[in-house]
């Protein structure tokens, strides 16, 4: 079957950065915005983390820490949306870190970034999973006052949608775009009838002085300076994980233009709609003392009870937003097995070769997607004992996320400001003189059989089953791609604007992962002790010493399929 023009394009381009097309590109811009969106839901984390930025900041802190984490967010990911259109593939940051590093840091740079990237995806699995879970728990206590919460059935509630999560991206992978679209369409109305019902309903609304002038501090902290800047943090993971286009680079037709499209719009929107919810919850909270120390475990759920003083009522709302969380973390656990399996490919994992494997009939990574949903579903266990620690673990969905986003954002920064990027030219990424429409269309043929299993099982010639499966980080050269001159892709801020836009975002990084190990009171035990930072650690300590122990032999930087290779020295030779 002929590919089209784009189709061809996309894989001449992706051959560019050194990598076959074996994924099925499924996405257009308007699934991918869908996708975008949904991976946000910017309104319904806004409810479900309102208690962090209210407790510490007061509702004036919660209002203007949004509008500041809303702008500050855009512009960071604006720099990723322009490392995405000067390389668009799945690996994204690692792979970026590598373009950009300084010879000597390329390998060592990239190779933690890709865990940390990584792992802040498997944990953020975990942790909309969990919220699903214990959103369900939630309603179940607002019907039933008898209802006694505990910790395993929010565990399995939470397994539930991680198997959900594997059975839509394995069975339907195919549905996903349209998926998307109809999510998005249901995100915007649950919006719409959402913020509506509290207006409506909500007698007395607090005046707007008590919105826009009140701040608290609950966590007594020294300052009240102190308590914005640890509330901040819940209008910050509000925006977290926008990122997850970039995942979907090479299943993504035009991916250098769609997903910087995507991403930008996908945020204008989220943010719009985000800061009405704040608006309106904040004039339709009713009584604070009911609301912040609901037995629901979430506020949000009683504030919708309150509103409408009906039961019934309350829990449709409730249930309008746990559809949606849920439908978020079947998309999250797309992302994060693209992450893995990209990762995996390059040998940036332990048994790399049969993680980077790519099914044959619907060209998914399905054993990425196994083990980054059942390291979510581990990391759920932690819920069991403590959850503190289980919170504490998943804070790498905020400094995780900002650290793998700022070391090649600076990275990027230091070559504008001295002037290494070239203009962008055509469709070529990364200075490589070729023409990705050409090398498209070379590459229009059958995929080597070695890169895909059989869905059936064994390897793709039936005629020999002990033939084993080959992933394609097996079909690889060990010299990794080529240092060449960076190029900008079709998107990016021009001349000074980019680089104070860039600046500005490295400066925010900066600020979000220092706050974001503080605890949430000054007053600090075992039980809200912030350990994100030993977390963090420990994440960066082993990814270290896996790289002396094993990871060096194996990891060297971002590979070229031989094929690939083959096909651009030709390519050269012929100019």
């Amino acid at each position: 079957m002929a590919l089209t023009r784009t189709t061809s394009d996309d894989s001449g381009t992706l051959a560019l950065l050194g990598k076959k097309q074996v994924l099925k590109r499924r996405f257009g811009f308007w699934s991918l915005f869908g996708f975008a969106v949904c991976e946000l839901i910017t309104w319904e984390t806004v409810l479900a983390l309102f208690s962090q930025s209210f407790e510490n900041g007061g509702p004036a802190g919660a209002l203007y820490g949004f509008i500041i984490a809303w702008a500050s967010t855009l512009s960071v990911y604006t720099v990723i949306s322009e490392l995405a259109s000067m390389a668009p593939i799945a690996g994204g940051q690692y792979y970026w870190t590598y373009l950009t590093a300084p010879p000597r840091w390329k390998i060592f740079s990239s190779y933690i970034v890709g865990w940390l990237t990584s792992i802040a995806w498997v944990a953020t699995v975990a942790i909309q999973t969990i919220f699903s879970g214990t959103i369900l728990q939630g309603l179940v206590i607002l019907c039933h006052d008898d209802y006694v919460a505990k910790e395993w059935q929010g565990m399995l509630m939470a397994w539930a949608v991680v198997a959900s999560g594997v059975f839509v991206n394995t069975v339907t992978p195919g549905l996903l775009p349209r998926f998307e679209i109809f999510i998005v369409v249901f995100h915007i109305a649950g919006f719409i009838a959402v913020v509506t019902t509290l207006w409506v309903c909500t007698t007395p609304k607090h005046d707007s002085s008590f919105v826009f002038t009140t701040s608290l501090n609950e966590g007594d902290w020294p300052t009240q300076g102190i308590s914005y800047c640890v509330g901040f943090l819940g209008n910050v993971a509000t925006f977290v994980g926008a990122d997850a286009s970039v995942h979907l680079a090479e299943e993504t037709e035009n991916a250098a233009r769609n997903i910087p499209r995507a991403i930008i719009a996908g945020m204008c929107v989220n943010g719009a709609v985000g800061f009405v919810t704040m608006i309106t919850i904040l004039f339709c909270l009713g009584d604070m003392d009911s609301v912040l120390e609901t037995a629901t475990g979430y506020p949000f759920i009683q504030v919708f009870y309150n509103s409408v003083n009906n039961t019934t009522g309350a829990a449709v709302m409730g249930v309008v937003v746990l559809a949606l969380v849920w439908s978020c973390a079947i998309g999250i656990c797309t992302t994060a097995s693209r992450m893995i399996w990209s990762f995996a490919r390059d040998r940036g994992t332990p048994f790399g070769s049969w993680l980077s494997v790519v099914t044959r009939e619907k060209r998914i990574p399905f054993n990425a997607l196994c083990v980054a949903c059942g390291l979510a579903a581990s990391l759920a266990l932690i819920y069991l004992g403590s959850y503190t620690v289980f919170n504490d673990v998943v804070s790498l969905t905020i400094n995780g996320f900002y650290l793998s986003y700022l070391i090649p954002s600076a990275f990027l920064l230091y070559h504008r400001v001295k002037g290494n990027v070239a203009p962008h030219r055509g469709a070529r990424t990364d200075g490589l003189e070729a023409d990705s429409s050409a090398i498209g269309d070379t590459l229009d043929t059958p995929s080597s059989d070695a890169m895909f299993a059989s869905e059936r099982g064994g390897s793709d010639d039936s005629k020999d089953s002990s033939k084993p499966i080959l992933g394609p980080s097996q079909q690889r050269r060990q010299s990794s791609i080529a240092h060449t001159q960076l190029r900008w892709g079709p998107f990016h801020l021009p001349g000074w604007f980019g680089i104070a836009n860039n600046a500005y975002a490295c400066t925010y990084m900066v600020f979000v992962i220092f706050w974001s190990f503080w605890p949430p009171q000054a007053a600090t035990n075992a039980v809200n002790m912030n350990y994100s930072i030993v977390v963090l650690g420990g994440v960066i300590i082993l990814s270290i010493l896996w790289y002396f122990v094993r990871g060096r032999k194996e990891y060297q930087g971002p590979t070229i399929d031989e094929e690939i290779e083959a096909i651009l020295k030709n390519a050269s030779a012929t100019k």
